[in-house]
């Protein structure tokens, strides 16, 4: 079987090579890159199966790599985890609404990073729940086929906002709480990590548009796909 391939994007030399190190003993086949257009240009060439970006590069930094990643129909797909300095709130919220599927705000261990990268995998990999199809006012969704279309147009989704969905489907007219969410969609549970959710939740309403009322928010306990 083939490994799977993960990009690191680190200015820190010392700390991208004991990443690229930790990886590789962990089965991975791991790419560095020192700077964020060096990172962008080897995602683009390779297309790993996840990219681990830091916030701070040289030059491009990691927003604008996410940005450009996102908005590249090849490489839209590929997850992102970020890595951040940074303790404020609003930086792990942009990075999340630029496309990034998860962060982890240094200094962190390296089995934290590895349990985040794997769960990040299984969900962009995941097979569909049984309740395959839905079509409801506006809003259809295949979940075999990994389709959404809002009034007729297809819609574009990163995986983990897919998978996201497809379990509030799944569970459709039940209360899903935000540590639930986490533990289905993301595959861990963290306390201080909720407003992961919120993050997302708030990104897939903007691009469900007027079929975003089927999402309800439940007040103090979390969302619930409408029946």
């Amino acid at each position: 079987m083939n490994k799977q391939s993960i990009l690191l994007v680190e200015d820190d030399e010392d700390i991208l090579q004991l990443l690229a190190f930790n990886f590789e003993s962990a089965g991975f086949d791991a790419h560095t890159a020192e700077d964020g257009s060096l990172g962008l240009a080897k995602a683009r060439r390779h297309k790993p199966d996840l990219v681990v970006l830091d916030l701070m590069l040289p030059g491009m930094n990691g927003f604008d790599v996410c940005k450009e990643l996102k908005r590249d129909p090849e490489t839209m797909d590929i997850p992102v985890i970020m890595l951040t300095a940074r303790s404020e709130e609003v930086d792990r919220i942009v990075g999340l609404e630029l496309g990034a599927d998860d962060y982890v705000v240094k200094p962190f261990s390296f089995r934290e990073l590895l349990l985040r990268v794997r769960a990040v995998l299984r969900r962009s990999s995941g097979t569909a729940p049984e309740r395959t199809r839905i079509e409801r006012d506006g809003l259809e969704v295949d979940l075999e086929a990994h389709k959404v279309l809002v009034h007729g147009q297809e819609t574009a989704l990163t995986a983990t906002e897919f998978k996201l969905l497809a379990e509030l489907i799944r569970t459709a007219g039940r209360v899903r709480t935000r540590d639930q969410l986490l533990a289905s969609v993301w595959g861990y549970e963290f306390e201080g990590y909720a407003r992961t959710v919120d993050t997302h939740i708030r990104r897939l309403r903007q691009k469900l548009g007027e079929p975003a009322r089927l999402i309800e928010t439940v007040r103090g306990v979390g969302y619930r796909f409408k029946e």
